[in-house]
């Protein structure tokens, strides 16, 4: 695994490289979620790199890359810089694969690179559909909506929370409310969270996240979108109500869109990283040959044989699938 900085805005950005010397298929984008970096990838880099040119990089206000002041922190920042990463650093379709708030930056920079994304895969990732974005009803809604806005826009009680959060005993907890199994809620990890929170500007980018627009909407991302996407459920999911998020995503997403459901929490890909790799390398072998078939109704159905990802109940399936 090789350190590639690269830069985005004129401000430095921490990225990685790994592969074989003839890397299979399209290259592999990693993006992490909201507090995390590259680091989150640690079990998943050295599986995915042995056939793929693999990337992974910190989003700008995370991890090892810059936290100016300044910047307008939010979707359509983070969906620019991956869009041009893939431009200017991979030059070739790549598949784009985020968790939480890097799932929702990965569908959006998907959408933006057009014939460049070679597919997306989302692990839990966050993000609003249309239907969410509706204003509260009743007074009783609004008063506490408008009166809990008005609070953690305090300065002092942002910096007392920001102040809590980054204590490694509120960290850890906070991991074992979403890792089913805590086996790799380890020392690394917790480090690997809290060392981004001390650098100079990580509470101003942490105040901006009362203010980050809620982006475009899920289901208008998935209209635009053009390349194969993969949903990767880690279903017992407390942040997200994964299993609640996965009707909605299956409403919405293309008809050729598959799934892998596994019984684990918010951050699959941590917590399950040979189920999470079996299934990522299968479907990213497949990408080369058709992923679904159009029966004479025209209805589309997906591949018959699930992948080998190891113990634990797993699903993949088309999007109408129960």
């Amino acid at each position: 695994m090789t350190v590639r900085p690269w830069r985005h805005r004129d401000q430095p950005v921490h990225a990685l490289q790994a592969g074989p010397e003839r890397p299979e298929g399209p290259a592999v984008l990693l993006v992490h979620g909201f507090g995390a970096s590259t680091d989150h990838w640690r079990h998943n880099i050295p599986a995915l790199a042995v056939r793929h040119e693999v990337h992974a990089l910190d989003l700008l206000g995370f991890g090892r890359s810059a936290k100016p002041a300044g910047l307008a922190y939010g979707g359509d920042l983070w969906r620019d810089q991956l869009a041009a990463y893939v431009r200017e650093r991979i030059g070739r379709p790549t598949v784009l694969v985020g968790n939480s708030l890097g799932g929702f930056a990965s569908l959006a920079a998907g959408v933006a690179l057009g014939d460049q994304a070679a597919g997306v895969v989302l692990l839990n990732a966050a993000g609003p559909f249309s239907d969410e974005q509706a204003p509260p009803s009743g007074w009783g809604a609004i008063a506490r909506r408008t009166i809990g806005g008005a609070l953690l826009k305090s300065p002092v009680l942002q910096r007392l929370l920001f102040e809590n959060l980054r204590r490694p005993a509120t960290i850890r907890r906070t991991l074992n409310q979403v890792y089913i199994d805590r086996t790799n809620v380890d020392e690394a990890l917790v480090e690997a969270i809290r060392r981004p929170s001390l650098d100079p500007g990580a509470f101003g980018v942490f105040r901006t996240v009362f203010d980050i627009p809620r982006g475009q909407p899920l289901d208008t991302l998935f209209a635009e979108l053009t390349c194969p996407l993969l949903l990767l459920w880690g279903i017992r999911d407390p942040w997200i109500n994964a299993a609640g998020r996965r009707a909605a995503f299956q409403r919405h997403a293309p008809e050729a869109t598959s799934e892998v459901v596994l019984e684990a929490g918010h951050c699959p890909h941590d917590e399950v990283p040979d189920q999470v790799n079996a299934a990522l390398l299968q479907w990213l072998g497949g990408l080369a040959e058709p992923v679904a078939t159009a029966s004479e109704s025209g209805a589309v159905s997906a591949p018959a044989e699930p992948p080998a990802v190891g113990p634990g109940p797993v699903a993949v399936s088309g999007r109408t699938a129960p």
